[in-house]
């Protein structure tokens, strides 16, 4: 959806956005309702590189949507907590009522400016279903620049793609004086519904089925690639383990004349404790890296998912900073395509 009239919807409806430029021209819209990254632009383009919902392009059905007594799933790129079973299941194990917590999603983010870097917090007291314990936090978000990572590779074939980035620093910090359970930062970032999910590995690794049922058409696991064909009508999740990730996953939608390739860049420690796990197995841990397909009610996206290591409990932490890059390109499919197989894998 065009920035500017995605922007313009949502200030006449009581949710004003905030545009942060960074020196190369990119343009990223950030929805303070909800905490959310709502749009990544090129220079000069006005094409959005993520998924948001189809009710914000009119004013009407944007002011429905938003006065809806649900949960309100804006679309772009969002911060949650791991583990899910504790932050998003207030009746665990029963698994018939999903809740998000209202303090968390959409909370009560404050945006704020300083010498050109755009931030973004919210204070939050949640509940933790399987103690009943209640965890009093902050979650701190700003955007820095992330420049083209082909900028010093000269090939005259990537001169034309249409390029932006930027870096996200994400802190989630215990302010409780109690003892806090494990918690981790889950990082989340939706784009249209269709492609390929694009997951590098330093081994062959089998994906973990964490919902739904996957066709072997559509998942395809290489020596150190791991294709998975975002296409099918539900709602389907997968999980791949800290230890077998590179640190780069990549997202490709769209065919022929213009494709688009998402690339998220982030940090992966096999020695931190990642905590989200199946709903049936809470207690196998270690997945880093999910990928859910969502073709429903809910809308029709892909989403990229990642986690990092959890605090509080036995890591003795009670402040975990995340960083990572988030880079889009858009251009001819053989182009975009060979990019993929540069930043990514051979495999692609």
């Amino acid at each position: 959806m065009n920035r500017l009239a995605l922007a313009k919807n949502l200030e006449a409806i009581g949710k004003p956005t905030e545009t942060w430029e960074s020196p190369d021209g990119t343009r990223v819209l950030v929805l303070p309702y909800g905490g959310r990254i709502l749009g990544l632009f090129a220079p000069g383009d006005e094409e959005n590189f993520f998924w948001t919902h189809s009710a914000l392009s009119r004013i009407d059905s944007a002011r429905k949507f938003y006065e809806d007594p649900h949960w309100h799933n804006s679309g772009g790129e969002r911060t949650w907590l791991a583990p899910e079973v504790d932050f998003f299941f207030p009746d665990y194990p029963k698994l018939d009522r999903y809740w998000q917590q209202r303090e968390l999603d959409p909370g009560s983010y404050q945006a704020s400016r300083s010498d050109g870097t755009l931030s973004w917090k919210n204070r939050a007291t949640l509940t933790v279903s399987r103690t009943g314990q209640k965890v009093d936090l902050e979650i701190a978000k700003a955007l820095a620049p992330a420049l083209n990572p082909l900028r010093y590779d000269k090939r005259d074939r990537w001169a034309d793609l249409k390029f932006a980035g930027y870096t996200l620093r994400t802190s989630l910090q215990l302010t409780g004086r109690d003892h806090p359970p494990y918690i981790g930062i889950w990082q989340l970032t939706q784009m249209p519904h269709g492609g390929d999910m694009l997951v590098p590995t330093i081994f062959r690794s089998e994906p973990k089925l964490y919902m739904g049922k996957i066709d072997d058409a559509d998942l395809i696991v290489g020596e150190h690639l791991v294709r998975y064909r975002m296409r099918a009508p539900g709602e389907h999740k997968l999980s791949v383990r800290a230890i077998a990730l590179t640190g780069r996953v990549g997202y490709m939608y769209g065919h022929g004349e213009e494709a688009s390739l998402i690339i998220r860049n982030f940090n992966v420690n096999p020695s931190g404790e990642y905590i989200d796990t199946s709903l049936q197995e809470p207690d196998n841990l270690g997945f880093a890296f999910q990928a859910c397909n969502v073709n429903s009610g809910l809308g029709e996206f892909s989403e990229l998912e990642y986690h990092a290591p959890a605090i509080g409990r036995k890591t003795g932490q009670t402040l975990s900073v995340d960083e990572s890059q988030l880079w889009a390109f858009r251009g001819p499919e053989s182009v975009v395509r060979s990019v993929a197989r540069h930043l990514l894998s051979s495999e692609v």
